[in-house]
């Protein structure tokens, strides 16, 4: 790691006003980046543990299924287990919810999996609102301002807050490329001449809105804000949870760049030694494709969407892949979001079929 960060700068964040893209400011430090998200709990009432039951961190994506038909799962996403309350037979889940949330109405019976296997059953479930919590502030360090935000901080007072609208928090690594982007509220709450320097201020943001990025993630920012890896399977040492934070940078890096095509007949190699989960899949099929730290989709959709081009594969081509015998003992036994059984390792090799990559397994 030493030898990649070599000659590195920091990082440098942009507080950046989305509808037309005027920047407020720019610094190197943030505090308030890290921290623990908003997140749904559910009590899950006469809960029937299937196998092994539910491990504390349940999952990437932990599906809940009515027992209705008419009725549609619905997705907790980094899930975590709270265990079973004492004297009762329920269980606590807690994680992100997806955009829909339960089905409206719906209070009955639903079936847990993890996408891998089946977690359990209950009879009925409810949603716990999470107890109110003041949200920590954004504090934006050393921060050189633009004359407009100047002005808008003449304007007001340091007491008052002042709201500069919808806003991203835009990244760049440390070798000054874009890494990713943070949506805020950017209500001012307070700003102070900063010890970064002259004419630099620590300016303060109601967090009220903002996403922290979950603190078990801080370690892998930390490394790709240093700048990308250089070689391939810098994540195989990771978790299931971790291999899936450090594909968000991937992705998010992939789509603030400038992507070329290769010319068709390319031959590509799949390291498939370190495929034991999801995310370990598309971690490796994007560094077989585009090399360290490369994406080449994050589900079979999007692999799709990257096999009719703009993501540097031109069909038709070739892929070798290495072990894959990993993969077809780890995925090959998968559960659609409604339970139903499914084999992913045989639908990705038709998925880059259909898409002109000639895939060859060893």
């Amino acid at each position: 790691m030493q030898e990649d960060e070599k000659g590195l700068g920091s990082a440098l964040y942009a507080l950046t006003e989305t509808e037309h893209g005027h920047v407020w400011g720019v610094c190197a430090e943030v505090e308030g980046l890290f921290g623990e998200p908003r997140r749904g709990t559910y009590q899950l009432f006469g809960w029937v543990p299937e196998g092994s039951g539910v491990p504390a961190w349940a999952g990437s994506r932990v599906w809940l299924v009515p027992e209705e038909e008419a009725f549609e799962a619905w997705l907790l996403e980094d899930a975590e287990s709270l265990g079973q309350p004492s004297g009762t037979d329920s269980l606590v889940l807690t994680g992100l919810d997806d955009h829909e949330g339960p089905p409206e109405g719906y209070r009955g019976p639903v079936r847990v999996h993890d996408g891998h296997r089946r977690l359990g059953s209950c009879r009925e479930f409810t949603r716990i609102l999470p107890p109110d919590r003041m949200p920590a502030p954004i504090v934006l360090r050393g921060l050189a301002q633009s004359d407009q935000l100047r002005a808008a901080l003449t304007k007001g007072t340091r007491r008052a807050a002042l709201d500069l609208d919808e806003a991203a928090l835009e990244i760049r690594d440390g070798r000054g490329e874009p890494l990713t982007d943070r949506l805020l509220q950017a209500t001012i709450s307070g700003w102070r001449p900063s010890s970064y320097g002259a004419d630099l201020i620590d300016l303060e943001l109601d967090g009220g809105r903002f996403t922290p990025v979950p603190e078990y993630a801080r370690p892998i920012w930390e490394r790709w804000l240093a700048g990308p890896p250089t070689a391939v399977n810098a994540w195989a040492d990771l978790d299931t949870r971790r291999r899936g934070a450090w594909h968000d940078l991937v992705r998010d890096r992939a789509f603030r760049r400038t992507r070329r095509d290769r010319p068709a007949g390319q031959v590509h190699e799949l390291d498939g030694r370190y495929i034991t989960d999801e995310p370990a899949l598309h971690l490796a099929l994007g560094e077989a494709v585009n090399g360290p730290g490369g994406y080449f989709g994050g589900c079979l959709s999007a692999v799709t969407d990257c096999l009719r081009g703009n993501f540097g594969y031109t069909a038709p081509g070739a892929l070798f892949w290495r072990d894959a015998a990993t993969a077809r003992e780890h995925l090959s036994r998968t559960l659609t979001p409604d339970g139903r059984p499914y084999d992913l390792f045989t639908a990705v090799l038709e998925t880059l079929a259909e898409g002109g990559m000639d895939v060859t397994l060893a």
